[in-house]
């Protein structure tokens, strides 16, 4: 299927979720992320939700990263073209952007080489890894241009994969895993 066709499907499935199964889906993604092998790395970016869209709610994974002492990496927008990290620390303050997006204020910026883990947003993949997006590329542009070769790439999806995106991109990045409500998926 085309990008801009599965983006249109999953924002209506996604749509059609209460705000309950949202709840119990992230949940159940949270704790299949814990059986993921990323434990012993430092830096995880992880994406802020927008409630109200009915995405994923990463609080539970943000909870499961404080509860194992590790630097946790929050994304800003700059300029509408690029992402900027922030460490998320005590006194970091989080406002919503013209998206509705939480992200932190200011603090200690985080090179994007520092990053371990990242748990990336999406609306859709396929059984080979690849992830439909919003359509503005920030996270293509932040793997393929900021991040290390080697940082471990984590899709959270509250679906199942649909068999092949058709219209994939020399720049869009393969995931390493994406984690659903029912299982991980390891390309």
């Amino acid at each position: 299927m085309l990008k801009k066709e599965l983006r249109l499907n999953f924002l209506q499935l996604r749509n059609e979720l209460s705000s309950e199964t949202i709840s119990n889906y992230s949940l159940e993604i949270a704790n299949r992320v814990l059986q993921l092998p990323i434990w012993t790395f430092n830096f995880y970016h992880l994406f802020l939700s927008i409630s109200e869209k009915n995405e994923i709610d990463t609080g539970f994974i943000m909870s499961i990263l404080q509860g194992k002492d590790k630097n946790i990496v929050l994304p800003k927008v700059l300029d509408d073209t690029k992402l900027v990290h922030y460490l998320l620390t005590d006194n970091t303050i989080l406002r919503k952007n013209k998206w509705n997006i939480p992200e932190p204020v200011d603090g200690l910026l985080v090179p994007p080489l520092k990053i371990d883990v990242v748990f990336v947003p999406l609306l859709a993949f396929d059984k080979l890894g690849h992830r439909v997006g919003y359509g503005k590329g920030f996270y293509d542009k932040f793997l393929n241009d900021d991040c290390r070769k080697d940082v471990i790439k984590i899709g959270l999806s509250l679906f199942k994969p649909v068999d092949k995106i058709s219209d994939i991109q020399k720049h869009d990045i393969v995931m390493d895993y994406c984690v659903t409500p029912d299982k991980v998926y390891i390309f």
